[in-house]
Formats: C-alpha cells, sequence, structure tokens
C-alpha cells in the first residue's frame, strides 16, 4: 500500500488518473456476470472508488470538499437542467445509432440495460433498496472527486501544457474548456445536460482555484437525481 501511494505521490499524472480508469474499468464488468451482477458490481466498484480517493486525498490537494452558496445552487441548476431538457433532444446511442456508428439494440436488450433493482430483486425488496441507497451514496460522496480530480484537474490542464500542475486552476483557457466539456458531455447518455454541466462545474473550479464547489454542486446534482430516479421510477438517468 505505502509503495503503491509512493508510486502515485511520484507522478501528480497518475495520482489524477489511475482512480478514474479503474472505476470507470469496473463498469465494464456489470452485467457480465448475469443480470443481477451488475448491481452487485456496481456496490463493489462503490467500495473500490472509496478505497481509491482514501488513497490520493493526500496526494491531489485541490481535491478537497468546499461548500458554498454559488455551488449548491449550480448543482441544484444542473439537476433542473438535466431533468427537464430529457424528453426534448437524441440521447448519445440514439446519435450513434443514426449517424451509422452503432447498431439499434432489440427492445429485450434496452430493457435488459436498464439499471432498476426493483425488476431484479423484487419491488420493495430489501436488496433493491440497498443497491438504490448504495447508488445514491455512491454518485453524491465518491463520484465527484474522482470525475473532478480526472476532467478538470488533469485533463484541463494537460490539454494546455504536459507539465500540467504548471497551470492554474484558475487560468481560463479556450481550447481545454472547450475539448474538457465535451469529453465530459459525450461520456454521459444525456450529453446536451452534461455539456452544461461540464462547462457549470469548470466555471466553479476557475472561479475557486480548486475543486471543492465542483465537487459539491457535482455531488448536489447527482443526490436530488439520485432521489428522482428513486421516486419517479426515472431509471433512464441511471
Amino acid at each position: 500500500m505505502d509503495a503503491l501511494r509512493k508510486k502515485l505521490a511520484d507522478s501528480p499524472l497518475l495520482a489524477r488518473v489511475l482512480p478514474f480508469v479503474i472505476f470507470v474499468g469496473l463498469t465494464v464488468f456489470q452485467g457480465e456476470f448475469g443480470d443481477a451482477s451488475k448491481y452487485w458490481v456496481y456496490a463493489g466498484k462503490t467500495a473500490v472508488g472509496v478505497w481509491l480517493v482514501w488513497l490520493v486525498w493526500p496526494l491531489v490537494t485541490e481535491m478537497r470538499w468546499k461548500f458554498s452558496v454559488p455551488a449548491v445552487l449550480v448543482g441544484i441548476a444542473v439537476f433542473v437542467v438535466w431533468v427537464g431538457l430529457d424528453p426534448w433532444y437524441p440521447k448519445t446511442s440514439e446519435l450513434f445509432v443514426k449517424l451509422g456508428l452503432s447498431k439499434a439494440k432489440p427492445a429485450a436488450e434496452q430493457a435488459a440495460a436498464v439499471w432498476n433493482p426493483h425488476v431484479a430483486f423484487g419491488h420493495g425488496a430489501i436488496l433493491a433498496w440497498f443497491f438504490i441507497l448504495v447508488r445514491i451514496v455512491g454518485s453524491t460522496l465518491v463520484v465527484p472527486p474522482i470525475e473532478e480530480a480526472f476532467y478538470r484537474s488533469f485533463l484541463y490542464r494537460f490539454i494546455a501544457k504536459s507539465d500540467f500542475t504548471s497551470v492554474s486552476l484558475k487560468q481560463f483557457l479556450p481550447v481545454p474548456f472547450l475539448v474538457t466539456v465535451a469529453f465530459f458531455g459525450l461520456a454521459h447518455e444525456q450529453w446536451l445536460a452534461g455539456l452544461i454541466c461540464g462547462a457549470a462545474y469548470q466555471w466553479l473550479v476557475l472561479r475557486s482555484g480548486s475543486l471543492g464547489e465542483a465537487m459539491t454542486a457535482h455531488a448536489v446534482t447527482n443526490c436530488l437525481l439520485g432521489i428522482w430516479v428513486a421516486w419517479k421510477g426515472a431509471w433512464q438517468f441511471w
């Protein structure tokens, strides 16, 4: 453990990229071992995410939670945009099909891919609510530090300069801003909301010079979205 942390300490790039790569990489295994495995793997991925954040916390000094009114308001606004825009534009997978970059999945396969533990374990089952809670907690407390460290601390600055730690988090750079927002947006099924979300979080980093406000806004958005999903059964957001 100490050897790994020392290696990460010697590489600012690894400290910000490795947790993201591992966390996202584990997503590949969701559903690969039967339908129920996508829930168990997500729970395991969340636990690994907690460990990864703990591992790099002393090394990524800009990764510190910071509460502020603007951060909370941005988080709420992004949630409203995410839900409000949803019916009005084609999602990433639909665009890929229209552009001929992928084939449309059969209806049965699409239904099986929906993340809804009530279907897998029975409506109202304890396990179903356990996995819903795990997802809300994971997306609220684990995802923000990992994603913000990768997108806003690493990627934004690395596009500007390979020695990325020499670039101030407060420095507005048009090309890195647009590229980072595009990468963040297109990594989500709701790409349009993702683009707006990425721009808003990047603005918070630029105004404060740290990831703290963006992490808080990200957490507020994800928490509200998780509650909305569980309350309204809007599983397409997961």
